[in-house]
C-alpha cells in the first residue's frame, strides 16, 4: 500500500511492483553531491533524467540555505516529478523547516551566494527602485516607526547591504505567485508508504492524537493564513513585498503600539489580521515541537524513547519513522529503538557540517533497509527481524 496523506489532487499511486523506496536527508544547496548520490543508487542518468523505473524518491526536506545551488536542486526535483511520473515512479518531495522559514521570510540561513544566484541583469535597477519605495514607506508612518523596538535601516549604503543583488528576486521566487513559492506550497510535511512514515523532524508525543492527514492540513492552513495576512498587509500599504519575517514582525508590534497609543486610528478588521500574524510563533510549522523542527528522535535517551516511540507509531498505525534534521555524527545514517527510528540526516553539505557525507537510505520491497553511501553500504534492518 501506498498513501501520501493530504495530498489533494495526487496522481495515481504506485503498485505493489515498485522495487524500493529511497530517502535522502537534508541537501542544503548540495546540488553536485546531491546528483552524486542520485546517481549512485540510480535513479539518474549522466544527463540528470530519471532512470529509476518504478523506484520511489523521498527527500524529506530542506533542499535550502547554506550551500550555493538551492536552485538547482529545486530545478533537479521538479524535473525529475514529472519525469518519475511517466515511468510509474514518484518523487516526494517534503516540506522542512527551511522550506518553511523561506515561504515565510525567516532569511536568516539565505547567504549572499543564495540571492545571487536569482540575480539578473535587472537586480540594480530592481534594488535601487526597492530602495526608493522603502524611502517613500518611511515617510508615510512616521507613528510607527517612532514605536519600533530598534530602528531600520535609514542610509542607501544601509539597505543595500542588507538587500543584496537577487534579493527582491528571491522573495518573489518564493511568494505564493512565485515559481518556487508556488511548488512548495504543493507540498506535505508527512508521506506514509507501507507503514513507514517520512517526515522532517518527527512527531512529538503531543502530536500522537492527531492523525496524518490532520497535520498535513493544519500546515497547509498555517501557510494559507500567513500568506493571507501578508497580502493584507500588502494592500493596507503597511508592510512592503520585500520584508522580512524579522521586519514585518516588528512593523506588526509597533503599529499595534502606536494604536494602543492612540497614534494611529483603530481599525478592528487590521487589529484583527495582526493579532493572528502575531501567533505565529506557535503554530504547528513554526514551533519546536512540531514535526518540521522536532529533535526528540535523536535527543530521547534509549529509556525516554523507548517509553515513548511504541505509542506514537501505534497512534499512527505505522511501524517506522524516517525523518532528517539532525545532522548525524560521523555522516552515518542512525536506527534507534530496535529499528522503528532512521535518522537520515549526513551532513552531504560537508563544506559546512564537518564530516558529512551524501547518503541514502533504502527500503526493498521486501522489508530490507539499507543505508547507502558513496563508498560502501549497510544493511540495518533484514526483512526477517522485520517481519518478527
Amino acid at each position: 500500500m501506498f498513501l501520501l496523506a493530504g495530498w489533494a489532487g495526487a496522481a495515481p499511486a504506485p503498485d505493489e511492483s515498485s522495487k524500493s523506496v529511497i530517502a535522502i536527508g537534508d541537501i542544503h544547496g548540495d546540488f553536485d553531491d546531491f546528483v552524486a548520490i542520485l546517481q549512485h543508487t540510480g535513479l539518474i542518468d549522466k544527463q540528470h533524467h530519471w532512470t529509476g523505473g518504478k523506484t520511489t524518491l523521498v527527500q524529506v526536506g530542506d533542499l535550502l540555505d547554506r550551500g550555493p545551488k538551492p536552485r538547482d536542486v529545486m530545478d533537479l526535483l521538479m524535473a525529475l516529478e514529472k519525469e518519475a511520473s511517466k515511468d510509474g515512479g514518484r518523487v516526494e518531495s517534503l516540506l522542512g523547516n527551511h522550506e518553511m522559514m523561506n515561504i515565510m521570510g525567516d532569511l536568516r540561513y539565505v547567504t549572499p551566494e543564495n540571492y545571487a544566484s536569482f540575480a539578473d541583469a535587472n537586480s540594480e535597477e530592481r534594488r535601487r527602485s526597492g530602495y526608493k519605495e522603502y524611502g517613500k514607506w518611511r515617510e508615510s508612518h512616521p507613528a510607527l516607526l517612532a514605536e519600533l523596538a530598534q530602528p531600520m535601516e535609514l542610509t542607501e549604503a544601509e539597505w543595500m547591504a542588507r538587500h543584496p543583488a537577487g534579493f527582491i528576486e528571491q522573495r518573489e521566487a518564493f511568494s505564493p505567485k512565485g515559481s518556487y513559492g508556488k511548488w512548495l506550497r504543493g507540498h506535505v510535511a508527512l508521506a506514509e508508504i507501507n507503514g513507514v512514515i517520512f517526515l522532517h523532524g518527527g512527531i512529538s508525543p503531543g502530536l500522537a492524537s492527531m492523525k496524518l492527514n490532520t497535520i498535513n492540513s493544519r500546515i497547509r492552513d498555517e501557510i494559507s493564513a500567513f500568506d493571507s495576512c501578508k497580502q493584507y498587509m500588502l494592500d493596507e500599504r503597511l508592510i512592503l513585498p520585500f520584508f522580512n519575517l524579522q521586519e514585518m514582525t516588528a512593523v506588526v508590534q509597533a503599529e499595534i503600539s502606536a494604536e494602543q497609543k492612540s497614534k494611529i486610528a483603530s481599525v478592528p478588521e487590521l487589529r484583527a489580521k495582526l493579532s493572528q500574524f502575531l501567533q505565529f510563533p506557535d503554530w504547528l510549522s513554526v514551533s519546536t515541537e512540531g514535526p518540521l523542527w522536532f529533535r526528540g528522535y535523536d535527543r530521547w535517551s534509549e529509556a525516554e524513547g523507548s517509553s515513548q516511540i511504541d505509542k506514537i507509531l501505534q497512534s499512527f498505525k505505522a511501524d517506522h519513522f524516517v525523518t532528517g534534521h539532525t545532522v548525524q555524527k560521523g555522516g552515518t545514517i542512525r536506527s534507534r529503538f530496535g529499528g522503528k527510528i532512521f535518522l537520515i540526516d549526513t551532513g552531504m553539505l560537508s563544506s559546512y557540517y564537518s564530516g558529512g557525507r551524501a547518503s541514502a537510505f533504502e527500503i526493498q520491497n521486501h522489508g530490507t533497509f539499507t543505508a547507502k553511501y558513496m563508498d560502501q553500504q549497510a544493511v540495518l534492518l533484514e526483512a526477517a527481524k522485520v517481519s518478527q
